[in-house]
């Protein structure tokens, strides 16, 4: 097992997540869950293979957990996953394919780090609840939904401020809550709250960016966007929107490597 410090090029910043290597190993759902459940990180990757793939090259299987459930898209553990095999020379072509819950995943190098290949989730405009005001304990200005509840306001210093009420945010009917705001020496920042999943707050989101890369890109009018997360750990991505995709990209850092007693 290994621990990488995603969306970062410093230790103890970013989002660390842990990267289990099965190769042709099988491991029970149950097993899997427990090992989420001890690491107590937001995310855990298990990464299978190599298999051939039918374009003659290779591919790798990825599922994540948190320490509560499987989740279907998980951008920083994706890119801890993909550091992994480029950095150990585990996989050795320019862009590796991961199969997922959310299909194939292509990661391949950038002079940023790594630059992952995600669907697009675009926010439908959506009421603001009352319900969602009290847990944030601020009234944002607009809503919107996808898989997560996107919560915009107008300035970031009310971003970085709020602290909302984990618990009535686990009441909203929405797999998890994004707050974002306009950027000062960057385009957008954001923070993300799921206790519903077992995560009050995670440090860097890349799937989250998914939702706010669209957002931001049809408010300003442009495609290419750089972002941070107003995390106390912090973190910063450079998204770019082609079409129903969003390429996140970010940098890694070693933290930790170890063996599973099982």
């Amino acid at each position: 097992m290994f621990q990488v410090d995603a969306f970062t090029t410093k230790r103890f910043a970013g989002n660390p997540a842990a990267v289990v290597l099965l190769g042709e190993r099988q491991l029970p759902d149950g097993l899997m869950q427990a090992i989420a459940a001890e690491n107590n990180l937001s995310e855990t990757a298990f990464v299978g293979g190599p298999e051939p793939s039918e374009e003659g090259g290779q591919t790798f299987h990825l599922r994540w957990f948190t320490p509560a459930c499987e989740v279907d898209l998980c951008g920083h553990a994706t890119l801890a996953a993909a550091h992994v095999l480029f950095s150990r020379r585990l996989f050795l072509g320019e862009a590796v394919v991961f199969r997922s819950r959310s299909g194939p995943l292509q990661v391949s190098r950038s002079d940023r780090g790594y630059a992952m290949d995600f669907p697009a989730r675009p926010p439908a405009e959506c009421a603001i609840s009352e319900e969602l005001i009290a847990a944030l304990g601020a009234r944002p200005v607009a809503a919107g939904q996808a898989r997560d509840l996107l919560a915009v306001f107008d300035d970031p210093e009310t971003v970085a401020s709020l602290e909302p009420d984990f618990e009535a945010l686990k009441r909203l009917e929405t797999f998890a809550v994004i707050v974002t705001a306009p950027g000062e020496d960057c385009d957008f920042v954001s923070r993300f709250f799921g206790p519903r999943v077992g995560v009050n707050e995670d440090p860097v989101t890349g799937s989250a960016h998914c939702t706010l890369a669209p957002y931001w890109a049809e408010r300003l009018g442009r495609n290419s966007l750089h972002a941070r997360q107003l995390s106390s750990r912090g973190g910063e991505l450079w998204c770019e929107v082609r079409g129903d995709r969003v390429v996140v990209i970010g940098q890694a850092v070693d933290y930790l490597e170890g063996t599973i007693l099982v």
